[in-house]
């Protein structure tokens, strides 16, 4: 039987990759359905290429824009419309791959439905873990992560007891500036953060990687995940981004997964597990690989992780606040309306605003969510550039 497969984020560099390896996989793998959100031209070349049965994309104006392109192929608009290709029948496997608070809502139904969840979307668990996991146990979801990291760590604990885990190293390349001055940050432009210097990924997670937020989000991701005191898991500085993350155990043992630096190797071990198929991709060449190296993050460097592992520690009003901080202030850098080394400040001063809180229920962090939003929005208006 044909294995189908729904990819939330279709356009974006997780979701190309996904299509990459299914078409690598072959004839045992269909895109059942697609959501995207405003590249309308893109989605239209892969309706076109892979004919999915269902599509959503953000607004009713697009899908009817789409329609009109697109005979034959349903297309809905919006959340509901998201969570609908998230929910199809023939969705065996959900590829949840939409950067942001915006994938959470169709991760969630696609858990409740008791699908396989390929999870690439950070912000499901820094927002909603405890409702996520527990929705995961009690409808029978996998939930298979497709962050290089935590794909890594979920190799390592194979067959291991994680109360036998001594601690979770997940690796950091440290982003575009990782070898910059601290005193130089407050003058680096979009063009400097965005140049990765070992992976090819979206704006917003590009300049997560350089703040390292997107480790302090990784962090609360692994806690959850894999059930591992948030003071259990550590982050270490590796350039090379060959080990994607290790395992140290009470024996001693450290268990490091390592591979070449492409997505596609997570993707694929999270549409085929528990097989291992042959991959599209080269072979590290180990001989031709000289040093690895490991540091501690500067705290002064990367005040976004510290930030990160002390919202978790509060509350999960926190982490939702601390998510929602990080997408306004990132896209503000983003849009030229906030200078790169007030990102932090901009979090920091939200942080200070959030009274703890513990969620009654899933619905309780849309309010928790706009508030934060609307903070962060004023305080970039106050840290705006000139």
């Amino acid at each position: 039987m044909s294995v189908g497969v729904a990819i939330l984020g279709s356009t974006g560099s997780v979701g190309t990759t996904t299509l990459k390896v299914m078409e690598h996989l072959g004839d045992g793998y269909h895109v059942a359905g697609l959501v995207a959100g405003r590249r309308l031209d893109d989605l239209e070349g892969q309706i076109r290429r892979f004919r999915p049965s269902l599509v959503s994309v953000a607004s009713e104006p697009d899908a009817r824009d789409l329609s009109r392109r697109c005979g034959g192929v349903e297309v809905l608009h919006g959340p509901e419309g998201a969570s609908a290709v998230a929910e199809m029948d023939d969705a065996h496997v959900v590829m949840a791959a939409i950067v942001g608070a915006s994938g959470l809502l169709p991760t969630y139904r696609a858990v409740l439905k008791g699908k396989r969840v390929a999870l690439a979307n950070k912000e499901a668990l820094v927002m909603a873990g405890r409702f996520m996991m527990d929705a995961a146990r009690r409808n029978g979801a996998e939930m298979l992560p497709v962050d290089s990291e935590h794909c890594a760590v979920f190799q390592c604990l194979k067959g291991e007891s994680v109360r036998q885990v001594r601690s979770i190293l997940l690796t950091a390349s440290g982003g575009a500036l990782r070898d910059r001055d601290p005193s130089t940050l407050e003058s680096v432009t979009v063009e400097d953060v965005l140049n990765h210097p070992t992976w090819d990924m979206g704006p917003k997670i590009t300049v997560d990687s350089a703040t390292m937020m997107n480790k302090g989000l990784e962090v609360i991701e692994a806690h959850h995940l894999f059930s591992v005191p948030l003071g259990k898991i550590r982050v270490l500085l590796h350039p090379q981004s060959i080990v994607h993350s290790m395992v140290e155990f009470d024996d001693g043992s450290v268990m490091a997964q390592l591979a070449t630096t492409d997505m596609a190797l997570p993707v694929q071990y999270a549409l085929t597990y528990p097989a291992r198929m042959p991959g599209c991709l080269e072979a590290i060449d180990f001989s031709e690989t000289s040093t690895l190296t490991f540091r501690e993050p500067e705290p002064a460097k990367f005040p976004c992780l510290d930030l990160a592992r002390r919202a978790a520690e509060t509350s999960e009003g926190h982490t939702i606040a601390l998510n929602a901080a990080n997408e306004e202030a990132v896209q503000a850098f983003l849009d030229g309306r906030l200078p790169y080394g007030r990102i932090a400040c901009v979090i920091e001063g939200v942080l200070e605003g959030q009274e703890d809180v513990r969620l009654g229920s899933f619905d309780d962090i849309v309010p928790v969510d706009a508030a934060a939003r609307g903070a962060a929005r004023m305080a970039i208006e106050r840290e705006a550039m000139p």
